[in-house]
């Protein structure tokens, strides 16, 4: 009986302690977790997390919080691949490609079949034009899963197609349906920004040459207890646009909501043609990701494009430079159902 009890004692204390072990450990990368995407979000006191989290590791910005969040927590549990994924998306929002990249390849070593890995990497190699590697994880996707790797190709040439295509200063169409303006932050006091104002300028213009297209307003991000949206529309009224016209998108928080969120509305009244109004170094993102939502909405609709050129020239504008095809395709993953941070944050 004595042997029994001490065999026991022995088996619960042998395996009482990792318990405590992985119940600490996951209380860590919950909180490794929570404090990387508040820090996406909002940014905070870098020393603060130094002192907590990061001892020994200088933070230069809030990017950087992000990526020590969920590399740490990676190393508490180095076979979840959530946490990989969250310590790529962060690289590749920072532009170090070749970083992200060598994560995605730790996820295909535990997982060789992970689909979102492997068009991860063929993305990105190709939005910095290294072809070879492209075409050699493209060809290893279409062994493995042949359908989902044809429908990336489709994306990857509209976001090819939106990089040549002509941005127009002026507004001149008027068969427009639709009219969907992207906000921009505003100012610290709960202003409009002027970038903001030269935007909804052209939305004017776009708006009389087509009376009888509606306009979504999209921008959710408050200053001031107020949003990009609700003083977009307040500006389109004073102007003389009906306010029954105008319908305001107030939940979206960057671009790809912008996207997502306008095209629940777009689905409501299955417009053909939508006139989409940003920036100049906005509108190939913009346009890309729109198209993305209502493609996979089941839509079929006609995107064209009326810009703020926030360029010298148009001929600056019409150059597309590595970084911004980089975001594009970093954005059109996100819109297409890939999420960033895989649970946490689309």
């Amino acid at each position: 009986m004595k042997k029994l009890l001490g065999f026991l004692l022995l088996f619960s204390i042998y395996f009482a302690e990792p318990c405590v072990t992985n119940f600490e450990n996951q209380k860590m990368i919950d909180e490794l977790a929570q404090t990387g995407i508040y820090y996406y979000w909002n940014g905070g006191d870098l020393k603060k997390v130094e002192e907590e989290f990061f001892k020994g590791i200088t933070l230069k910005g809030k990017y950087d919080v992000v990526e020590e969040s969920f590399k740490k927590a990676s190393t508490l549990d180095p076979e979840r691949l959530n946490l990989k994924f969250s310590v790529a998306s962060t690289q590749i929002i920072q532009k170090k490609v070749p970083e992200a990249l060598a994560t995605y390849e730790e996820i295909l070593k535990l997982d060789p079949k992970n689909f979102d890995a492997g068009i991860l990497h063929a993305g990105y190699s190709k939005a910095i034009n290294d072809l070879v590697t492209y075409n050699k994880d493209i060809a290893a996707l279409k062994k493995t899963d042949p359908q989902k790797t044809e429908a990336y190709l489709k994306k990857f040439k509209n976001i090819e197609n939106v990089s040549k295509m002509k941005l127009n200063v002026k507004a001149e169409n008027k068969n427009a349906d639709f009219i969907v303006t992207l906000g921009y932050a505003l100012n610290n006091d709960g202003t409009m920004n002027e970038v903001l104002i030269k935007r909804l300028e052209q939305t004017y213009e776009a708006a009389k040459l087509n009376p009888n297209a509606k306009i979504i307003v999209t921008g959710g991000v408050q200053k001031g207890g107020l949003t990009e949206s609700y003083l977009m529309k307040n500006w389109l009224a004073d102007k003389g646009i009906a306010a029954d016209r105008i319908i305001i998108e107030d939940k979206a928080r960057d671009t790809v909501e912008n996207a997502l969120y306008s095209t629940e509305i777009l689905k409501k009244y299955n417009p053909k043609r939508v006139i989409l109004i940003t920036s100049a170094s906005h509108i190939r993102r913009g346009t890309a990701l729109l198209q993305e939502a209502t493609d996979n909405a089941g839509m079929k609709i006609t995107v064209d494009n009326l810009v703020y050129l926030d360029y010298k020239t148009l001929n600056d504008a019409m150059k597309v430079e590595e970084t911004e095809t980089l975001v594009i395709f970093r954005d059109l993953f996100r819109v297409s159902g890939i999420w960033a941070y895989p649970g946490i944050q689309r």
